[in-house]
């Protein structure tokens, strides 16, 4: 639980969608922390004692308890500033919203991290085998329809407020359209997948997320 003094500090990097996710987590709760650019080629000496196993970011020091893993850190953060609840309160309206993050994870990233809607969509702007890039291409699309089809008819798909499913889906709704961008391809689209482009675009351009998220120009 908070208390009247708190130190909160982030360790990320400005291109993490990861790290993004514990900015918007922390701009929703109007919690102050102080932020630490790291240089991931030449890590400081507090991220590597902060998480000595993994030694990634981000990583989430609250009164001096470190914490790694960005949905474990979402969820603390939910846990202990109780205002503007991340998660609803009742779960059992509707479960998925237990295990949503992880099926999104496992959307987004492949079982065990391993070769999910990142790497698909990676691979597609970077292979030149053009049966190997159709490949690539069809394996982002059902990644996408998985979500389109979860999301339904809401705003958010915790309902009308951004919750954690849609945090963590931060890397489809800025990152994804970068990519296509950059690889002139079709992926997010509001003709293919209209529930969950109209979702991006609501998600992007809500007032907290639009603040925590990187500049889109270099």
């Amino acid at each position: 639980m908070a208390s009247s003094h708190e130190e909160v500090t982030l360790l990320g990097a400005i291109a993490s969608a990861f790290a993004c996710r514990v900015k918007i987590a922390l701009k929703l709760k109007g919690v102050k922390y102080k932020y630490v650019e790291e240089n991931l080629r030449n890590k400081s000496e507090l991220l590597l004692k902060s998480n000595p196993v993994h030694k990634k970011i981000p990583v989430f020091i609250h009164n001096e308890k470190p914490i790694a893993e960005s949905l474990v850190i979402v969820e603390y953060i939910d846990e202990t500033w109780k205002n503007n609840p991340i998660l609803p309160s009742d779960l059992t309206k509707d479960p998925w919203l237990v295990s949503g993050p992880n099926s999104l994870m496992t959307s987004i990233l492949g079982e065990n991290n391993n070769f999910g809607i990142v790497d698909v969509a990676r691979e597609s702007v970077f292979t030149v085998d053009e049966k190997e890039r159709e490949k690539n291409v069809t394996e982002t699309y059902e990644g996408l329809q998985f979500l389109e089809n979860e999301l339904k008819d809401k705003k958010f798909f915790g309902g009308e407020e951004v919750g954690l499913v849609d945090i963590a889906g931060v890397y489809i709704a800025f990152w994804v359209p970068f990519i296509q961008e950059i690889a002139g391809l079709k992926l997010l689209t509001s003709e293919k997948f209209p529930k969950l482009y109209k979702w991006s675009q609501e998600f992007v351009n809500h007032p907290v997320v639009k603040e925590s998220l990187p500049p889109r120009d270099p």
